[in-house]
């Protein structure tokens, strides 16, 4: 696979995939990550555990340190043609002609996950101006012990602050889906992966819940930047991107101590997305289910097998990963991102 970056002047798709040619996101046995990675058309991999370094030398490949519940699996996405993938500037990278996969790994200096934070952001966002994929459709963000720290020292706060400083420029109607989750590996390391397109996608809101960025001073100096989901561009093949939710209604946490309540609220507020998005693009499949492919954060090990029950109960038998993880807030016990086409 060449390992050139496409110039900003190159131009997007002519037309719109065929429904045919979407993209394909799917869990598969962990086993079969060397043959997805031979793939000319794979985009992306990601495992999930221990750190095995055997498969780094590959832009595509990335290990995410959270425990997995059930049998190891590994995340594949597959685009509908061939990828190009490579190294620039630190930050690993594979696209096709529609839509990129980037990764960039910030290690703290003496624990500094703000800095950390607009190091990746800064970085991120001189690659996007320069690489011909400029919009930004998704964020993923995994680093140590997220809600360790008091008050505005809170961890996940000082990483809020940061990105906004690595952005530089903030607009709140363009703004991506995203994930913040923590690990409990105590490698203060920041793992930042992204979607970004030739086009914008449209940012989506939950009319169940404040907006994020719209938070109150309580949570914090800087309002978590992100949209509650985003509608990629048709030409992208990409489904609906959902960014973690939790159990909040309005901007206030739901059902304190209570993992099967938060589990349900937390389907809620999903369908409520799915929802949103079909007033605009009424061809999504109408609920949570066999077109649906969620990822599930537990904060308590214990808590693991029965959401992975309660999961595999549901109707439809959406595709999903259980992992064990630290949400953003310290009472939230489960949250689930979902990508639904």
């Amino acid at each position: 696979m060449s390992s050139t970056l496409p110039h900003a002047s190159a131009p997007a798709l002519a037309s719109p995939p065929t429904a045919a040619a979407l993209f394909s996101i799917a869990y598969r046995p962990a086993a079969r990550r060397e043959a997805a990675l031979a793939d000319p058309c794979t985009l992306a991999v990601f495992g999930f555990g221990d750190r095995d370094a055997r498969l780094d030398g590959d832009p595509r490949w990335l290990q995410v340190p959270l425990a997995e519940h059930g049998a190891a699996q590994v995340e594949v996405w597959r685009s509908p043609t061939p990828v190009r993938c490579g190294v620039t500037d630190g930050v690993r990278w594979s696209h096709n002609e529609a839509v990129l996969f980037g990764v960039l790994e910030i290690a703290e200096v003496d624990g500094d996950i703000e800095s950390a934070a607009a190091d990746a952001y800064a970085r991120m966002s001189s690659f996007l101006a320069s690489c011909g994929f400029p919009h930004l459709l998704r964020t993923w963000n995994y680093l140590d012990a997220v809600t360790e720290g008091d008050g505005d020292q809170e961890r996940y706060r000082r990483f809020c602050v940061g990105r906004v400083r690595g952005l530089r420029e903030l607009d709140e109607a363009a703004l991506p889906a995203a994930t913040c989750i923590g690990r409990f590996d105590g490698d203060r390391r920041l793992q930042v992966y992204w979607l970004a397109a030739r086009e914008a996608g449209l940012p989506l809101e939950n009319p169940r819940q404040v907006s994020a960025f719209r938070y109150p001073r309580q949570y914090g100096p800087q309002s978590p930047s992100f949209s509650r989901a985003l509608l990629a561009p048709e030409a992208t093949g990409l489904p609906l991107l959902q960014s973690g939710t939790a159990a909040i209604v309005g901007h206030v946490s739901q059902h304190t101590g209570a993992v099967d309540e938060q589990l349900r609220e937390t389907l809620t507020n999903l369908q409520s997305l799915v929802d949103a998005a079909r007033r605009q693009r009424p061809s999504l499949s109408p609920t949570l289910g066999a077109d649906s492919v969620l990822k599930v954060y537990v904060r308590r090990a214990g808590d693991m097998p029965a959401v992975a029950a309660q999961m595999a109960a549901l109707p439809g038998a959406p595709a999903f990963v259980v992992l064990h993880a630290e949400v953003c807030r310290a009472e939230l016990l489960v949250e689930i991102e979902g990508l639904h086409g």
